[in-house]
């Protein structure tokens, strides 16, 4: 059963302007796998700093598309945390590539109230912008 659904979209070259502010909030919300894992996609396909930005992009709208998923969940009740501790939320990919996330901290605690779950995540980036979809399906 569908508990709540997210999605989120980013405009590339707002975030990457706002990823080269010294001091920038974005500083604190990628974990060093989803930094090394966006600098590797961007070399593997002749990237520059900009393709950097297009993955890190992709990877805050999926943070922000779960957040969004699990609030739809919640639907009629409180948020479970005040405020989203984004780096307590990781965009990972099996081993062909296909995205999903890992949960830690207090963002992990919180969520498995929700019981048997799964999350459903979709990226995807083109031209001017990167979009994630996510899913939450369980037992209620």
């Amino acid at each position: 059963m569908i508990l709540g659904t997210g999605v989120d979209i980013v405009d590339i070259a707002s975030f990457a302007a706002q990823l080269a502010e010294p001091g920038t909030r974005f500083e604190k919300v990628f974990t060093a796998r989803e930094r090394r894992t966006a600098q590797e996609r961007a070399v593997r396909r002749g990237g520059s700093d900009g393709a950097v930005a297009e993955h890190l992009a992709a990877r805050w709208a999926a943070k922000e598309a779960f957040v969004k998923a699990w609030s739809a969940a919640l639907y009629g009740s409180a948020p479970l945390l005040p405020e989203a501790v984004w780096s307590q939320i990781e965009v990972v990919a099996d081993q062909w590539g296909r995205p999903g996330l890992r949960l830690y901290g207090e963002v992990e605690k919180k969520f498995a109230a929700l019981g048997e779950t799964r999350v459903h995540v979709s990226l995807s980036h083109d031209g001017p912008v990167a979009v994630a979809f996510v899913v939450v399906d369980g037992r209620v």
